[in-house]
């Protein structure tokens, strides 16, 4: 798989101040990474070292195998579309005047904002001037502005930050469709709910440090949480603790008709089998741990590591 961006040992100081430490991380070609943290855990330094607007103090930055701080900087910038956490453009232009001035500016034909409008949902607003625009549209437009042009990248800085729900949810079907299209992204949010089943790989930053990285299902077996049942019957003289009493199962609410319990992955089946073999049950939910939960495990776990 080809690498579209690649940082090597990465490290970000001022003065004493560590933004990012040691970072090693790859995007590749086709690839929606969701790259995860609060805020002030180096985000938003990574997309400006990827975009070359700073320097890395030391490791080594790569944009399609190239620096992007070097002599091929403005023809790497060009290749790249962005969109920061706090868009903005001038209140008296139009929608459609913006596209343009921004399409001049990247040195690409103002043809190639035809049909971006309508895209992202601003069609019957192109001709609107921008200080009309809801907080929701003023995101959709700068997200026209970024795929100015077919990028090869896309850097998502925050995207959904303060978006009410629909307007989330346009977004997202945006990104879906950037996906189907083999888009290459990366997407930086604190904004987790809704996320995971729109990005193929998660990198999760935590006060400057890369604390973990990889698939949901990679991450979820790595952190070995448990798994949570819901079982449903009729058992009104059921000892489950005694039927699943060879498992380490921690249970939630327990009566004759409905089960709930946390289970390790390890034993999934095993519990499954031990669930099944009782007649009275005639539903049972896996529910296997989420982004949420994941992401707490992982800066818990560095706050452990961390604290003195």
């Amino acid at each position: 798989m080809n690498s579209v961006v690649e940082l090597q040992q990465v490290e970000k100081r001022y003065g004493n101040i560590y933004a990012l430490e040691n970072i090693t991380l790859s995007l590749n070609e086709g690839e929606i990474l969701g790259l995860l943290g609060h805020n002030g855990a180096g985000k938003t330094t990574t997309m400006k070292l990827i975009l070359g607007v700073i320097s890395a103090t030391a490791g080594s930055v790569k944009l399609f195998d190239k620096s992007p701080t070097g002599a091929h900087a403005d023809t790497l910038r060009r290749n790249m579309g962005y969109l920061p956490e706090n868009v903005s453009f001038y209140n008296q232009l139009s929608g459609r005047e913006v596209l343009d001035y921004f399409a001049e500016l990247k040195g690409i034909s103002v043809k190639a904002r035809n049909g971006l409008l309508e895209r992202v949902g601003l069609n019957d607003a192109a001709d609107r001037r921008v200080k009309t625009y809801s907080k929701g549209m003023r995101q959709r437009l700068g997200l026209a502005q970024a795929l100015l042009g077919q990028p090869s990248l896309l850097l998502l800085d925050e995207p959904t930050a303060g978006l009410d729900p629909a307007a989330t949810n346009e977004f997202y079907r945006i990104l879906d469709e950037l996906r189907n299209q083999g888009s290459t992204v990366l997407l930086s949010s604190h904004v987790l709910p809704g996320i995971e089943k729109h990005i193929d790989r998660v990198a999760i930053l935590g006060k400057g440090k890369l604390l973990a990285n990889g698939t949901l299902h990679e991450l979820s077996r790595q952190a070995q949480l448990p798994l949570t049942f819901h079982v449903r019957g009729m058992w009104p003289d059921m000892d489950w603790h005694k039927q699943l009493s060879e498992y380490d199962i921690e249970f939630q609410h327990v009566n004759g008709q409905r089960l709930e319990l946390n289970g390790p992955l390890q034993s999934k089946l095993d519990i499954m089998r031990s669930l099944l073999a009782v007649p009275e049950v005639n539903d049972v939910e896996v529910i296997h741990p989420t982004l949420d939960s994941l992401y707490a495990y992982y800066n818990k776990k560095n706050n452990r590591a961390t604290s003195p």
